[in-house]
């Protein structure tokens, strides 16, 4: 029904609780998902997570017969000077995340790039230094359960906020393992261009979310809630790009949208489909 390389994030339906909202996405003709698991932002795997939470949701998403293709997660913030004690428990919390996606099949995890301030604690300069030391770290230990470590190296609200900074990012990742998650709606609402994303990182991208945006202005913040087509993203331009610097990664339709309601979510995932599988 759907092109074979575009999947859902369980994010677009985070007003159901997870074996709902796997099974709305499976109604709907999806075959893979990326599985939420962004405290405060969606709530399918808990935030307190131990081995026994780790078998829970992994058999929930087993018995939907939905592939995951990444589990989108966060450790805390990864420019934060923390003592030996909160070091451990984000080392737990990282471990317990791992585990989540090696139990699911997924292909990788993903973490965020800072805090969500764009402000550096010490300097920008250190704070892209420890996160970069961080998600390099994970990476290692991803390797060792046979998981990838992506980063969506550009997100609005977050210390990396917005190509520049993005480039900073990947810059002291180079010859790393960390791959780059695309994010359309993030590299718009900063007012930057899909393409140039493309140009810039290519090679390196591993993953692309898709939902629609507008630019911030001096006026008013950029918009990362719109359903796509209600924004300014270039989304053919933008899988265009891809498909020419050879992309042959997958697609998540990550519709953390504000513009339908609940009701409305399932039509607009489906129409959002539809559009994305004609253009990859």
């Amino acid at each position: 029904m759907f092109h074979s390389r575009l999947g859902c994030s369980s994010i677009s339906f985070r007003h159901q609780d997870l074996p709902t909202a796997l099974q709305t996405m499976a109604a709907l003709g999806f075959e893979e998902i990326d599985l939420g698991a962004l405290p405060g932002v969606c709530d399918h795997v808990p935030y307190v997570l131990d081995a026994e939470a780790v078998e829970a949701v992994a058999a929930v998403v087993s018995s939907s017969g939905l592939r995951v293709r990444s589990v989108n997660g966060d450790v805390g913030d990864l420019n934060a000077m923390l003592d030996g004690g909160a070091q451990e428990e984000r080392e737990r919390h990282l471990e317990m995340l791992l585990a989540l996606a090696a139990k699911t099949g997924a292909k990788a995890l993903v973490l965020p790039c800072g805090a969500i301030d764009h402000e550096p604690v010490r300097s920008l300069e250190e704070d892209i230094d420890l996160v970069a030391a961080q998600l390099i770290h994970a990476s290692k230990r991803a390797a060792e359960v046979g998981v990838e470590l992506w980063t969506e190296s550009l997100h609005y609200y977050r210390l990396c906020w917005n190509t520049e900074r993005a480039q900073l990012l990947a810059d002291r990742l180079a010859g790393s393992d960390v791959g780059i998650v695309m994010d359309f709606s993030h590299i718009v609402a900063s007012g930057g261009d899909p393409g140039d994303f493309v140009t810039r990182f290519g090679g390196r991208i591993k993953h692309v979310h898709l939902r629609d945006a507008v630019a911030f202005t001096d006026a008013t913040p950029g918009n990362i809630n719109l359903s796509i087509g209600n924004g300014e993203a270039d989304f053919a331009g933008g899988i265009a790009a891809l498909r020419d610097a050879g992309y042959d990664g997958h697609f998540s339709l990550e519709l953390e949208t504000r513009d339908v309601t609940h009701d409305e979510r399932p039509a607009a995932a489906a129409k959002a489909a539809s559009f994305i599988t004609d253009l990859i």
